[in-house]
């Protein structure tokens, strides 16, 4: 393994053979740190969101409005992570441009718990496309702009850094990767729908749990 200022570096989890800005359906899944039970509990088949579940929660259906050619397929917030499909839908001509995320989110339904900021202000997303590379290594390692991890990467900061700003005593984190599975056909779509849809339902058996 290549050395960087004589460290090693942790080789990517991604697929080396495919270019994750490409066309397609992307199966993510995020752990929170440690597999902490920050976002609710699951009983009976059924989640009950904490405040931090439901920030998270609101946050995924942010996403196409900050990455219009997204597209969500099933999602689900259990315990200690989330699944959702990702898809991408890019048009020939999409321009590339700096983004932001609106930190009020008016139309986010809120538990009755949730603390709220008094003020309104927007949080600078990590979507942006990112300053040219300060050498060839950066620009070799740097994900494209409008790529999953790019997508993940901002969807993650948001969150951490929104539930940090209401609910600093949590120490709420992710896990510092997540898993993603490239979605090849329609009955791995569908299986992967079914598999989200009725995660609840099986918490006991997952391998999260």
């Amino acid at each position: 393994m290549k050395k960087y200022k004589n460290k090693y570096r942790i080789p990517t989890a991604r697929a080396a053979w495919w270019n994750y800005s490409n066309n397609g359906a992307y199966f993510i899944t995020i752990c929170t740190t440690n597999r902490r039970h920050f976002l609710g509990e699951c009983s009976k088949g059924k989640m009950q969101l904490s405040t931090m579940g439901a920030i998270v929660q609101g946050f995924w259906f942010e996403i196409p409005k900050h990455f219009p050619f997204v597209q969500l397929g099933e999602f689900v917030v259990m315990p200690n992570h989330i699944h959702g499909v990702l898809i991408l839908n890019k048009p020939d001509h999409l321009p590339v441009e700096t983004l932001h995320c609106n930190d009020s989110t008016p139309n986010m339904v809120w538990p009755k718990e949730a603390i709220w900021p008094t003020e309104v202000e927007t949080l600078q997303c990590n979507v942006s496309t990112p300053p040219p590379p300060r050498n060839e290594y950066f620009s070799k390692i740097s994900p494209p702009p409008g790529s999953v991890p790019v997508i993940v990467r901002s969807y993650k900061s948001i969150c951490t850094k929104h539930i940090n700003k209401i609910l600093p005593d949590k120490k709420f984190g992710w896990q510092e990767r997540f898993w993603d599975n490239i979605v090849r056909d329609d009955k791995a779509f569908n299986r992967i729908s079914n598999y989200i849809i009725n995660n609840p339902r099986n918490w006991d058996k997952d391998c999260f749990f």
